[in-house]
Order: structure tokens, then sequence, then C-alpha cells
């Protein structure tokens, strides 16, 4: 139950981010769809982030030391870029053009679930 939570939370985080940053797009005709989208690249997100962050931390915690864990933020974009290849390899209509769209897009669904996670308890 906690994981299905954790995945909707997740696409609402990253509906939240296709509707504020520009270059982060869902290409969908149907409301259907666009949902079905947003709940797999959530999979993918999570997957993403279960298995490289922690060698991404391990790997790289100088830099997170050097940077006061700035660096995080940096590494959440490339994690939500890395997410959209994924999804355009498995032909999903979401794209994350660029950088910078993943960057900003990675804060907005950074914030989002976190404030959804104090609404929704896990228990």
């Amino acid at each position: 139950m906690k994981t299905l939570i954790r995945v909707i939370v997740t696409a609402i985080a990253l509906w939240v981010a296709t509707a504020v940053v520009a270059g982060i797009n869902i290409t969908t005709d149907t409301t259907s769809k666009r949902i079905g989208t947003l709940l797999v690249v959530a999979v993918i997100f999570g997957l993403v982030n279960a298995f490289l962050k922690p060698i991404v931390k391990k790997v790289g915690c100088v830099f997170y030391i050097l940077t006061l864990g700035l660096i995080a933020l940096v590494v959440n974009g490339l994690l939500l870029w890395l997410t959209s290849w994924v999804a355009k390899q498995l032909e999903l209509p979401f794209e994350v053009t660029g950088f910078w769209a993943a960057f900003w897009g990675a804060i907005v669904v950074g914030v989002v679930s976190w404030l959804l996670s104090l609404l929704v308890h896990d228990d």
C-alpha cells in the first residue's frame, strides 16, 4: 500500500512539474492516457532513484560535502532527465528537453512530493 501511495504522490508531483516547468511535456490526447503515462513515469522515476541515487551518493560523497549538499539538486535533475530518456526508449509520451528543465522540474517534483507526503501518512 505504501508503494502505491508513493507512486501516486510522485505522479501528482510530475503532473505539477509538467504544468509549471517549460520543457517538461506529456504529449497525449486523452486524460486517461495522461494519467497512465504519469503513473508509469512515476514508477520509472522511483526505480531510477532507488537504484542509482545511492550509488551516486557513495561515489560523489566528496562533492556532497564540498557543496554542502547542493550537488543533490544537480543529481536529482540528472535523474529526472534519465527518467525522460528511459520513457522515450519505452515510447512513452513524456519528455524533458534539456538540463535546466530537468533541474527545475526535479525541484518542483521534490517540493510537491514533500508537501503531499505531509498530508498523506504512511500508516
